[in-house]
């Protein structure tokens, strides 16, 4: 289990992370979502142990990690820095990991990781020469060599094709599932989370502005969403000023013949008699389920109000 109490992290007058709260536990994936700047990676080098907090604690199975350097071994992690040698080879690199962690079935388990992130060719070229998404493969091979507990992914998918973001993601929910394992999740792809996380935590400026799981965040985030499929020839920027001049618009994204509008909660929205009013032809018009980064983008904006 993680625990973050009254987590606070001050470098000289800028607060990086403002006495935020939360728990994860075995066996859950956690995402931490939030812009460039909102603590998301300060917050897993607090709970690594990596920097000390200004207050509060960040515990594991209880333990700070920076006091309990037994428990270490017990956690996986790949942050930024994928914690690889590039004078070393791919094999070289494994190996080197796997003495540290006193892995058992070396080889096999080496063998299989390679095979899985697709390296097993490249695997005796010197990791200098590798790409950056072969590099971020290799990097999660080694954060999980050991069989964590616990691991503590920063970004895990950047810079892979799609097809190996996919084996990415069914591993990371496989190992959650059949070792019990908890995996905390900082990361910007809002699809990524939406499709393996149980629960998000979401920060901003520091602070945590939300904490819940997917389905009570959509169920707590009522504004209602249309997409409007304009008819061909028909202006786009004409429907945006005609559905602008509507009762409790929230925002309007237009992208090619199609229109997204949002309204305010509770609001019972009907745009196309206003648009058929004003000559514009609609081939379709359908509700929009709220997705991840619908609730995301409506919790930063309204905290950005207040």
């Amino acid at each position: 289990m993680i625990e973050v109490k009254n987590l606070t992290k001050k470098f000289k007058e800028t607060v990086a992370v403002d006495n935020i709260n939360f728990e994860v536990k075995s066996g859950e994936v956690f995402g931490c979502l939030g812009h460039n700047g909102a603590g998301k990676t300060t917050t897993i080098r607090l709970i690594l142990g990596l920097l000390q907090p200004t207050e509060g604690k960040a515990l594991v199975w209880g333990k700070p990690l920076s006091q309990h350097p037994d428990l270490r071994c017990k956690v996986g992690v790949l942050l930024e820095n994928d914690g690889l040698y590039e004078n070393l080879t791919g094999v070289q690199n494994l190996n080197y990991y796997a003495s540290l962690y006193d892995v058992t079935s070396k080889e096999e388990q080496i063998t299989g990781l390679l095979d899985f992130t697709g390296l097993a060719n490249r695997c005796n070229d010197k990791v200098g020469t590798y790409s950056r998404g072969m590099r971020r493969k290799l990097g999660l091979a080694r954060a999980i060599l050991h069989k964590p507990s616990v691991l503590l992914l920063d970004e895990p998918s950047a810079g892979l094709d799609p097809e190996v973001q996919k084996m990415v993601r069914d591993l990371i929910l496989n190992l959650a599932k059949e070792y019990n394992m908890l995996i905390f999740l900082n990361s910007h792809d809002l699809d990524e989370v939406e499709r393996i996380c149980s629960r998000v935590v979401i920060l901003q400026r520091g602070k945590v502005v939300a904490c819940d799981s997917l389905v009570n965040l959509r169920r707590q985030s009522s504004e209602p969403a249309v997409e409007i499929t304009l008819a061909a020839g028909q202006p786009p920027q004409k429907a945006v000023d005609v559905l602008s001049t509507l009762d409790r618009v929230n925002r309007i994204v237009p992208d090619g013949n199609r229109v997204t509008v949002t309204f305010e909660k509770h609001a019972a929205p009907d745009p196309l008699p206003a648009l058929i009013g004003a000559g514009i032809k609609v081939e379709e018009v359908k509700k929009l389920r709220r997705s991840l980064e619908d609730v995301y983008l409506e919790i930063i904006h309204r905290e950005e109000k207040q």
